[in-house]
């Protein structure tokens, strides 16, 4: 199962040095998302955590919302909000693994049939200010109704036993939590 690491700026900062001392400290992980919604120059700071990450070789990196940023920075994907679907044809032509944000049934349709590589379902568990969760039951019967898509689990996933759930599931990919990891 694949285990998809979120970065929030509250726990990684926007330098080479919070960047090196959060590093580590984190669980192991598959593949890692630079994202953070509150720096002024994304770009940037973008930039200064790949460098840092291609240095320590992890090559799963991915940015988030920005498919051309993404290319430049010669990372293996992007990771689009659920405001995003038109994206997803730039992203593919870009030759980026791509993953969409997902939390119900059609936008999952939406994203298959326009052939994102991955979607993240959420929210699983409760998770305060994101809803009501979809539950394990919800998560298997998107699985099962998607069989070739690449599902991530996300939401309210913090420790062992929100994992061992998901990791119930047949043929669940992975899944995605920032507290997890930290």
């Amino acid at each position: 199962m694949i285990k998809y690491l979120i970065t929030d700026p509250e726990f990684w900062g926007e330098d080479e040095k919070s960047f090196k001392n959060r590093f580590l400290k984190v669980k192991p992980f598959d593949f890692i998302l630079y994202r953070n919604k509150t720096t002024l120059n994304y770009k940037k700071s973008a930039k200064i955590f790949v460098s840092f990450l291609k240095q320590q070789g992890i090559d799963k990196i991915i940015i988030h919302q920005n498919p051309l940023l993404a290319k430049e920075l010669g990372v293996f994907g992007v990771h689009l909000t659920s405001k995003q679907f038109q994206d997803i044809s730039l992203a593919k032509q870009l030759k980026l693994f791509t993953i969409i944000s997902t939390h119900t049934i059609d936008e999952v349709q939406q994203a298959y049939n326009l052939k994102a590589d991955a979607v993240t379902f959420s929210p699983i568990f409760f998770k305060e200010g994101k809803g009501k969760p979809k539950g394990i039951n919800q998560l298997k019967e998107v699985v099962q109704t998607f069989p070739n898509l690449k599902i991530f689990a996300l939401g309210g996933i913090v420790s062992e036993r929100e994992v061992e759930k998901i990791e119930s599931i047949p043929n669940i990919y992975g899944f995605a939590s920032i507290r997890f990891f930290i």
